[in-house]
């Protein structure tokens, strides 16, 4: 069984990423720059910020923080969205998710420049991805993909298996995972919470992605043999054990499945970092379109 190590994996990325940026910055061309916008305080969110932020560091980025009260009105929202569309020193940036009820997100999404959405969630380029044309791909399922190929894992003719149709992993999963690319190539069937007879079907999967928000959902019982699993998953479970009061717990059983995989993700620790990573080699893209 081989782990599918993302923090190791995308220290090598952001060890290649910062060797580009150097090279770019030597023949006179700024540092790519990464902005985020956070609205709230939410801790998850802060945190995941805070990372991209030391992330930037690391690559030699520079990056913004624009840290916005949870009252602020959309329209107040929608005007610091246009000021980074404007701003020429931006190269992307974000808007964190999740944000306050009273926000229309998808309103938030549309309002992002196509060739500053380094989160590849824009109309535009979902468009671009789905008829696979050179575009920003959804960082999380562009991380599974790198991963996939550094770890040489075969994936043409075979069938996955998505459990999830979220617009952020599951539905683009399922569509770069059947395209003609090194990481695809591949039978695939997406599943989700109305899906029947869901046990026989994760058994039928050569590669399954869980990425559907339920702690340890997939079990042993659930997948054959020599079975490739990625976990996206990724939930906050109490524990008096832990100094912190809780453990983070993936969408798959880790240790029940293992005992099966051929390869697997594991919680933290795997898809996670890769996400990040690929929100750099997003903003790297659009740094040399820009240069």
């Amino acid at each position: 069984m081989i782990i599918l190590d993302g923090k190791a994996t995308s220290n090598q990325l952001k060890e290649e990423i910062a060797i580009e940026v150097q090279e770019l910055c030597k023949s006179g061309v700024r540092a790519p720059h990464l902005a985020a916008i956070l609205v709230g305080s939410n801790g998850a969110s802060l945190t995941y910020v805070n990372a991209k932020v030391k992330a930037c560091a690391k690559a030699g980025f520079e990056s913004t923080l624009v840290s916005l009260e949870e009252t602020i009105s959309e329209e107040s929202l929608l005007e610091e969205i246009n000021k980074l569309n404007n701003n020429a020193e931006i190269d992307g940036f974000i808007v964190q998710l999740p944000l306050p009820k009273h926000i229309d997100e998808q309103k938030v999404l549309l309002a992002i420049d196509p060739d500053k959405d380094v989160d590849g969630f824009h109309p535009m380029n979902v468009g671009k991805m789905t008829l696979n044309l050179p575009t920003f791909l959804p960082a999380t399922p562009f991380g599974i993909l790198e991963l996939l190929e550094r770890y040489k894992v075969e994936t043409s003719g075979k069938h996955v298996v998505v459990i999830g149709r979220s617009h952020i992993v599951g539905s683009p999963m399922s569509i770069l995972m059947s395209q003609k690319r090194p990481a695809g190539n591949a039978t695939v069937t997406i599943t989700h919470s109305r899906t029947k007879n869901l046990k026989e079907i994760t058994l039928q999967a050569d590669i399954v992605i869980a990425a559907l928000g339920i702690p340890e959902f997939l079990t042993a019982d659930m997948v054959k043999d020599n079975v490739t699993v990625i976990d996206v998953g990724i939930t906050r479970i109490a524990d008096d054990t832990k100094k912190n009061g809780y453990r983070l717990a993936g969408d798959v059983h880790f240790e029940s499945v293992a005992k099966k995989a051929s390869h697997i993700t594991p919680v933290p620790g795997g898809v996670g970092p890769m996400t990040i990573a690929m929100l750099l080699k997003n903003t790297l893209i659009a740094a040399k379109k820009r240069a």
